[in-house]
């Protein structure tokens, strides 16, 4: 893999002691992102981006990562069902290619597939309101996304 792309066998070592992952649910009008805990067990929900342009939607990104002491980031890759990619995985991985030309960190993908319908159910079951939903579910989709993606870390 090229830069700071890794696999996630490769960027469990990459880490400091004590440093955070974020995970980031990348879709065409937000950036949902969640946030590790230090010992890389619970995944919980940060922040959701309005996105805008790049610079400024990567620039948020990459200040929150500096802010918490992020190590690496995960992204959701949006596979299809049948694991093939589609426009989605093309488009996230174009915005990881110009990520990476603004930072050190290492970046791996996850696969993401179901995360915002099982949030979705989630929300659903809870009976929260559609605006309410709205509001939470990028940044839970990114928990989700994480919570996976640290769960296999721990089997490593």
């Amino acid at each position: 893999m090229s830069g700071n792309l890794k696999s996630l066998d490769e960027l469990q070592p990459a880490l400091k002691r004590h440093q955070r992952l974020i995970g980031v649910d990348l879709g065409s009008k937000t950036i949902g992102l969640a946030l590790s805990d230090v010992s890389l067990s619970i995944a919980s929900p940060l922040e959701t981006i309005k996105r805008t342009k790049f610079a400024a939607d990567a620039a948020r990104l990459l200040a929150l990562a500096a802010e918490h002491d992020a190590g690496g980031l995960i992204i959701g890759l949006p596979l299809n069902m049948d694991g093939t990619e589609g426009p989605r995985c093309q488009s996230t991985r174009a915005f990881i290619r110009n990520l990476e030309k603004l930072t050190d960190l290492p970046i791996a993908f996850w696969d993401e597939r179901m995360s915002t319908q099982a949030v979705t159910r989630t929300l659903l079951d809870a009976d929260a309101s559609r605006a309410r939903r709205a509001e939470l579910v990028d940044k839970l989709a990114a928990a989700y996304i994480l919570q996976g993606a640290l769960d296999r870390l721990k089997k490593l």
